[in-house]
């Protein structure tokens, strides 16, 4: 555990005692003192994933130091999740000392420390552990502010693509015993509607991904009201049927212009492996199996938002321990879009973390589309493990 006034408890009352958009600030302080540094600094990443943001404590952009990740220490961290110890670049500062700030595999940043001499294995043990009690502080906190969302943003966001940022899961990837999952947006440049999710109850693991047709406000606001009303139905205890009938039906009562909207919904149960699916119109999951991959075939019904011949069909899957599952929307295939190569791209991310795995493969797609993309590109990764005794 962390010793002295950098212990969890030192760290938590040093941060609730200033404002929440002091928090970070508060932690490095603490840290500064107990461990007589030469600075310390939080690093948020931003929402590309390429690249990481000194915060200061004002909203001058031109304070914040916007750094690449790639071929950077700071991208080695974020990877491995491990803490770097090396000296430093500068030489006044004699060694840099960089830990992964996160929680449940959600990636929120990195802690940088620049020590006067080499630390002792235990000054290392304290620094990463301070980095990890952060990511809590902050993940509390940032409820009371816009100040981390503000440090996320390295260009600029329509309206569109802040109604569409709002639905996604305040954390893009959890980490449990039984499984991981992670999923990453790229959206396009006339947002497209696509939305992913993911929830947990005591036994169970909620996943959808989804795409409202239509592009800009509309489908932002399409995707609003299937988001909320597949939310009302599950945080009101509704079965997966009930889910898909509900949200189907929102779209029905209030939906303008005949919106339709394509997707998958999941319902794993932790227990057992077991998952009831529903595949409203949407292309065919993947599946990493003992190394080999395929593509998951369920019975498509159609569209929500679209007539129905009879209810949307809950299908069933069965995971096994090692599975990997990969959901996307069609703008994972778009003519251009890597499609053709999507499964040997899959395929090479296999050892990757999923959190990993999924900004490896949208990336891909926005390599080739020249870095413009036609339509939102998402993707979803769950790794499953198997129930634990």
């Amino acid at each position: 555990m962390v010793e002295g006034s950098a212990g969890l408890a030192g760290l938590l009352a040093a941060a609730e005692a200033r404002m929440p958009v002091e928090s970070a600030e508060a932690v490095a302080f603490e840290l500064t003192r107990t461990l007589d540094a030469r600075s310390v600094s939080f690093l948020i990443t931003d929402f590309t994933g390429n690249a990481v943001v000194r915060l200061s404590n004002t909203r001058a952009a031109e304070e914040r130091e916007h750094i690449k990740l790639p071929g950077t220490v700071y991208e080695q961290v974020l990877r491995d999740q491990r803490v770097s110890v090396r000296p430093a670049p500068d030489a006044d500062r004699q060694v840099q000392i960089v830990a992964p700030v996160t929680n449940r595999g959600d990636a929120v940043g990195l802690l940088e420390v620049f020590l006067p001499e080499a630390p002792e294995p235990a000054t290392v043990q304290t620094i990463a552990e301070a980095a990890h009690a952060l990511a809590y502080i902050l993940i509390a906190n940032r409820r009371f502010t816009d100040l981390y969302q503000w440090g996320r943003r390295t260009f600029p966001v329509n309206l569109a693509a802040e109604i569409q940022n709002t639905l996604l899961p305040d954390s893009l990837t959890c980490e449990a015993p039984q499984f991981t999952i992670s999923g990453e947006l790229i959206p396009s440049e006339t947002i497209a509607g696509d939305t992913f999710d993911h929830s947990l109850d005591r036994h169970t693991l909620h996943v959808s991904i989804t795409d409202a047709m239509g592009h800009n406000v509309r489908a932002a606001l399409m995707a609003t009201l299937f988001v909320g009303a597949l939310r009302c139905a599950r945080r009101s205890g509704a079965d997966l049927a009930e889910q898909a009938r509900q949200a189907h039906q929102a779209l029905l009562d209030h939906g303008l212009l005949g919106p339709l909207v394509t997707g998958q919904l999941l319902r794993v149960d932790l227990r057992t492996g077991s998952v009831g699916f529903v595949n409203a119109g949407h292309p065919w999951p993947w599946r990493l199996r003992g190394g080999r991959l395929e593509h998951i075939t369920p019975e498509i019904d159609p569209p929500f938002g679209a007539p129905l011949p009879h209810p949307h069909r809950v299908q069933s899957l069965q995971l096994q321990p090692g599975d990997r599952l990969i959901l996307v929307t069609d703008g994972m295939l778009e003519r251009n879009a890597a499609a053709e190569e999507l499964p040997t791209l899959i395929e090479s991310t296999r050892d990757l973390h999923p959190r990993d795995a999924v900004h490896t493969l949208t990336q891909a797609v926005l390599h080739a589309q020249q870095g413009v993309l036609h339509d939102d590109a998402t993707v979803v990764c769950l790794d499953w493990r198997g129930t634990q005794d």
